[in-house]
């Protein structure tokens, strides 16, 4: 059944449904290295050893800081629910910063060529569903800022994905996608309050979504800005990049009911 044009207001939130089973050992992780284009990734593979055969997997990529601690916190934390979760490297070189301007150019050298930005997060996926305890028909992406850019292109490329989770995206239009091409659910968590995207772009979006025939749902947090997922955002000293409690929590609940069902399909 498709679902298409659903905004949810944020207090309609089901209970959270656990993605495994109940009883957890202890979360491990281990660097995988691979390659695009002749660029060296490293990304980190996080599972719980307690879980056993195989098992669904979540991509999570990073905001455009490169691949630091928060992305693999988010990674651990689906590990814990009982996913195989890998912290996917969308730069290489093990570039990580702190400095808007050198993230800025970063993005926009991967974001300016849409198929090479589309193939290099392939390969991330493609590296993921050759792991012994990934069930490869199982598979779903989440991503933040840029990352939430990185897995609608993904989605808009075709990838059979069960599911893409955009958090604080860019929330780039699905132009020129023919329908039928979309095949993960979409989920979309946005602040209102997000000034780096208007309002012009968020109805583009939903229209473009519509027309390639997705099936999609958007929530939108009254209060919440940019990056109100991060808990570090402050620090970076950005107007209009703020953490919010409320918003982060709830959004990840949704996350975690959206990904149960889509994986249950």
């Amino acid at each position: 059944m498709r679902v298409k044009n659903l905004i949810l207001p944020a207090f309609l939130l089901c209970s959270i449904v656990i993605a495994q089973g109940a009883a957890f050992g202890e979360v491990r992780s281990k660097a995988l290295v691979y390659k695009d284009d002749g660029v060296t990734l490293t990304g980190y593979l996080y599972w719980d050893d307690a879980v056993s055969g195989k098992r669904p997997a979540v991509l999570v990529v990073h905001e455009w800081w490169g691949l630091n601690d928060y992305a693999k916190s988010r990674a651990e934390m689906l590990a814990k629910l009982g996913y195989v979760a890998f912290a996917m490297d969308m730069y290489g070189d093990k570039r990580v910063t702190e400095h808007a301007s050198e993230a800025k150019a970063w993005m926009e050298q991967i974001t300016a060529n849409v198929d090479a930005w589309r193939r290099r997060a392939m390969a991330a996926l493609d590296l993921v569903r050759s792991q012994p305890m990934v069930d490869a028909k199982s598979v779903a992406a989440i991503g933040y800022c840029f990352g939430g850019a990185t897995v609608m292109e993904m989605a808009y490329a075709g990838a059979d994905l069960k599911a893409v989770v955009s958090f604080h995206g860019s929330l780039p239009p699905a132009q020129g996608v023919q329908p039928g091409t979309i095949k993960p659910d979409i989920l979309v968590a946005q602040g209102a309050q997000d000034a780096f995207v208007p309002e012009e772009r968020v109805q583009e979006f939903r229209k473009s979504l519509d027309a390639a025939g997705a099936n999609w749902t958007l929530v939108v947090y009254s209060g919440a800005h940019h990056g109100f997922t991060n808990p570090n955002a402050a620090a970076f000293g950005i107007e209009n990049i703020a953490y919010n409690p409320r918003a982060d929590k709830q959004s990840w609940e949704l996350m975690q009911n959206f990904l149960n069902d889509a994986f249950k399909k």
